[in-house]
């Protein structure tokens, strides 16, 4: 990056704001299980950043889970211009939770992209602005279970049906119901919703969702029983559910993807809409872009370039790193579909499906205002391009 676009970098000018209190809800996906933390040491906290003892460099702190993409940032063979970083391994319940309610002491953290825009659109969050990197997104088709023995065969079969799901503000629970609303004419007043208030990844959900919608029939599901038994006990029809619910996984007789084949019709979506569903963003706190106006750029192109080196790597070594026999094909495939660079970052190439979530949002009676993309990204980061 050069001097000349650091000084032409717009700071974000709006002050940091307290902590809020508020339930920190999954941002499109589940915990993985089995991810530790890494070893701590005096991570940053708002107001106060750290520089290296060595270089003289602020000393940057990055928080996420290890995807392939960014394996370049966790083992640090991807440096970013100006500073210096260590990766701090976690979950998204944690990702949220330290973001929106808790101290805050990541600079630059993954985050549920649908709980993020929630608190900024509901709550006047702005103790962070987002950078257009994506570390997590995927096609939701595969994420609707039913019951074989309740005639629901297309989506259209679920107007009327009681759905139960681990939340309802999630990413990809809105993402659901928008695709459903606007692929097949199925809106979330339609149907019945239960909100179970445990999951069956053995996760717990909270009663105070900071968003839900009027004329919409939601009810909490009984103490103790998560999604997976409501499906199983029929007293649901279907299950939305960003993981596989633990029945499915088990192999109960009487429940299937909504979507048999989800590959297929996954393609098909993106092809017609070119929408690849986005469930995480980067987020880098206020007070940190405001003193190193260059840092989102320089996050941006080292993202960028960590997801370079997993593009590499799928392509040189992929049929011998990774244990499925024909990932060579399936590369070749997903690329013929979706391009080359079929995890793009950049607002361009991403504007189709932030606008979609957006407009999702507010349809569903989640957000009270539609946002935009120019007041959630740093200034800075609007116009970037990979190359």
């Amino acid at each position: 990056m050069s001097q000349n676009s650091k000084d032409h970098v717009k700071q974000a000018g709006t002050s940091r704001r307290g902590f809020l209190k508020m339930a920190a809800v999954a941002g499109g996906m589940l915990g993985f299980p089995g991810f530790s933390q890494a070893a701590s040491s005096q991570p940053g906290s708002p107001g106060i950043i750290r520089t290296s003892s060595k270089s003289g460099r602020p000393s940057i702190t990055i928080a996420g889970y290890p995807f392939d993409r960014v394996k370049g940032l966790v083992d640090g063979k991807v440096k970013v211009e100006g500073c210096d970083t260590r990766f701090e391994v976690s979950s998204i319940y944690k990702l949220n939770a330290v973001a929106m309610g808790g101290d805050q002491k990541w600079e630059v953290q993954e985050i549920g992209l649908h709980p993020f825009m929630l608190a900024y659109a509901n709550n006047h969050f702005r103790d962070y602005t987002l950078i257009p990197v994506f570390p997590l997104r995927t096609f939701r088709h595969k994420s609707m279970f039913i019951r074989t023995d309740r005639g629901i065969t297309t989506p259209k079969d679920l107007r009327g049906k009681t759905i139960a799901t681990a939340g309802y503000s999630q990413s990809s629970l809105t993402w659901i119901r928008g695709i459903l609303q606007h692929e097949y004419g199925i809106k979330p007043e339609d149907m019945q919703w239960i909100i179970s208030i445990k999951s069956s990844d053995k996760g717990t959900v909270s009663k105070n969702e900071s968003a839900l919608p009027e004329g919409v029939p939601i009810t909490f599901g009984p103490e103790g029983v998560d999604e997976s038994e409501l499906l199983v006990a029929g007293k649901v029809d279907a299950v939305f559910s960003a993981k596989e619910p633990q029945a499915y996984i088990d192999g109960h007789s009487k429940i299937a993807r909504l979507f048999s084949d989800y590959r297929q019709v996954e393609r098909e979506y993106f092809t017609k809409t070119g929408i690849f569903p986005i469930m995480h963003a980067v987020a880098i706190r206020q007070d940190v872009a405001k003193k190193y106006p260059w840092l989102p750029e320089a996050m941006f192109q080292a993202y960028s370039q960590a997801k370079q080196q997993m593009y590499r790597a799928l392509q040189d070594l992929g049929w011998a790193m990774i244990s499925l026999p024909w990932i060579g094909k399936e590369l070749e495939d997903t690329q013929e579909i979706m391009g080359k660079n079929f995890w793009p970052y950049g607002i361009e190439p991403n504007r189709k499906a932030l606008e979609a979530l957006f407009q999702y949002s507010y349809e569903q009676g989640l957000a009270k205002r539609k946002l935009t993309v120019e007041e959630l990204f740093h200034p800075s980061t609007l116009k970037l391009i990979e190359v």
